[in-house]
């Protein structure tokens, strides 16, 4: 009779053991994904709708950087969870340098959209920016 109580018992430790690893490999894994999905840099490409050229800067999270008439700075950028249909989005600074009256203003402070850029548009008469890449 008393062999059947340890051999329960120890049914019961090793469902217990197993069960406390499934949690640690699940709660790793979501870990080290959300690591994943946040980038340091980004990649945007830059055209001159007057010269028709584009130009691809590469921006350092919270950096700011000079693009002719164009102070640029990327605050957040981040990728998608699904393979299938990859969505960039970027937190982007835009200022006009060439407007010394509006020094403080942005042409563009929002949330950019590598899929649908048309949500938040970038509207400038010499320049259109659109995200490519997040790493």
């Amino acid at each position: 009779m008393s062999m059947k109580k340890n051999i329960r018992h120890g049914k019961v430790k090793l469902k217990f053991l197993l069960f406390i690893l499934f949690l640690f490999f699940n709660f790793y894994n979501n870990l080290s994904s959300n690591s994943d999905l946040e980038g340091v840099v980004t990649e945007i490409k830059v055209l001159d709708k007057i010269s028709s050229k584009n130009v691809l800067v590469k921006l350092k999270n919270g950096d700011e950087t000079r693009h002719k008439d164009l102070s640029i700075k990327s605050m957040k950028c981040r990728n998608s969870k699904f393979d299938d249909n990859p969505e960039i989005t970027a937190y982007i600074q835009v200022k006009d340098l060439s407007k010394k009256s509006n020094d403080d203003v942005f042409v563009f402070n929002g949330w950019m959209f590598s899929s649908s850029p048309s949500i938040a548009p970038f509207d400038h008469p010499v320049y259109d920016i659109w995200l490519v890449k997040c790493y």
